[in-house]
């Protein structure tokens, strides 16, 4: 069931908005994690010692639900291990000892785009996936036009997390990438006849700039939506931009509909054009710790450190960092955690804004569900956390329809007890999805 979509006033502090990316220098070693996306990780294809280029090919996907991953630097590898990232979770990744020089791969070349087929093999192998932050592989999404039905796609220029910025600069900077991309889509999906680029009314610039870019292309309108959380959530988007409820337990595509985010589409274009495959990442730094907030452009795996230092460092009282928005991201345990293909900020919070606010017994009040944009109820979700028996408990869980939850973090922010109400959906979600895979592999 839906209602009016979104209706959280958040402070919008984006005082990067207006800072084109600076591109840092070369940091001097970067991490890649094998699992930068949903879907199977992808197997490392190169061992310590092996001397690499920019755009090389490091870890390729064992299947079409997964995506490759490539050195964003030139150097050495030195090391392939794990580390805990900031969800808990132990991942292994590819060490590389940068040179210094960024020299490009020598093998790179734009792919043969002739047809949705040969696009969707070119998309898999940029190694673009959702760049907004969910990271579904992109040429999964692409797929579902084969069968036929889909006739909408929804460019996401929503950003609607506050300090976010780096896809508003896509659509100032890069609009021409964003312009070829759609280019791309009208020749190869004919099926689609409507294309519509969905940006938040605190985004004028970027309204302006898209409807000067596409005045001339009927098929493709600009959507100016009101700044209300969670705009920029998928099933949210769909309703508010076409009116088009998907159905719970469906997606987009089963109602014809497909959603990608601006920047993603803006890489994709970029690699049909240039051949280069995703390496870099446009991130946020900001925040009351941050002495020079600005909008940076990092070679994926530069380390929370080094991109920080390039935004003149910390002020002396940082208090807690956050990878993301400060509604859906985590809180690094470590400033050497590297940036991946779905960070979109570094948000850095003095020790004053980022005092842990005490939490007290659940009032019942109600706000949580008035707040979801799926009128789910959070606190359900807890208490079925407490059930003794494991299978009990998940199907409870699965009842409650606990996959349902987006994680936009509404909950949270509007509990008056102070309550870590999204964090436990996180652990619900996390825990039915083990349980269920568990089981499907005893059949």
């Amino acid at each position: 069931m839906f209602k009016f979509l979104g209706k959280l006033h958040l402070p919008h502090r984006k005082s990067t908005a207006s800072m084109s990316p600076v591109r840092i220098s070369p940091p001097k070693e970067v991490l890649l994690p094998l699992e930068q996306h949903i879907g199977a990780p992808a197997t490392a294809v190169v061992k310590p010692g092996d001397e690499v280029k920019v755009g090389q090919l490091i870890a390729e996907a064992p299947t079409s639900f997964s995506s490759p991953i490539y050195s964003s630097v030139s150097g050495k590898v030195t090391k392939i291990d794990s580390y805990l990232r900031s969800s808990g979770k132990k991942v292994s990744a590819i060490r590389i000892e940068s040179d210094g020089l960024m020299t490009p791969f020598e093998g790179i070349t734009p792919p043969e785009v002739y047809d949705l087929d040969s696009l969707i093999a070119a998309v898999h192998k940029s190694g673009v996936v959702g760049l907004g932050g969910a990271g579904f592989p992109t040429s999964v999404k692409l797929e579902a036009a084969k069968k036929g039905g889909i006739h909408t796609i929804i460019l996401n220029g929503a950003e609607c997390e506050p300090y976010l910025t780096s896809d508003a600069r896509t659509m100032i900077d890069d609009a021409d990438l964003i312009e070829d991309g759609i280019s791309l889509l009208e020749k190869y999906v004919p099926s689609v006849k409507n294309y519509f680029i969905g940006i938040e009314a605190n985004k004028p610039e970027c309204i302006e700039k898209m409807n000067e870019v596409f005045a001339n292309d009927e098929a493709v309108s600009v959507k100016k939506l009101p700044a209300l959380y969670p705009q920029g959530a998928e099933k949210v988007l769909i309703k508010n931009v076409t009116g088009i409820v998907v159905p719970s337990g469906k997606l987009p595509a089963d109602v014809g509909v497909i959603v990608m985010n601006v920047t993603t589409l803006a890489k994709i274009a970029n690699y049909v054009k240039s051949g280069m495959p995703l390496v870099e990442k446009c991130v946020t730094v900001d925040g009351s710790a941050i002495k020079e907030p600005k909008n940076l452009l990092v070679p994926i795996g530069t380390s929370i450190r080094d991109a920080v230092e390039a935004a003149g460092g910390f002020t002396d009282d940082v208090g807690k960092v956050i990878l993301g928005g400060p509604m859906t991201g985590f809180a690094a345990y470590s400033f050497d955690e590297p940036i991946i293909k779905t960070t979109g900020a570094i948000i850095a919070f003095n020790k004053k804004d980022s005092v842990h606010l005490k939490t007290t017994a659940c009032i019942h009040c109600g706000k949580c569900v008035d707040a979801c944009p799926h009128l789910l109820t959070p606190t359900a979700f807890t208490k079925a956390l407490d059930i003794a028996s494991e299978d009990e408990r998940m199907a409870k869980l699965d009842e409650l329809g606990v996959m349902l939850c987006v994680e936009c973090g509404c909950c949270s922010y509007v509990c008056p007890a102070n309550r870590p109400l999204m964090e436990n959906n996180r652990v619900a979600k996390n825990s039915l999805r083990s349980y269920q895979a568990a089981k499907k592999n005893l059949k």
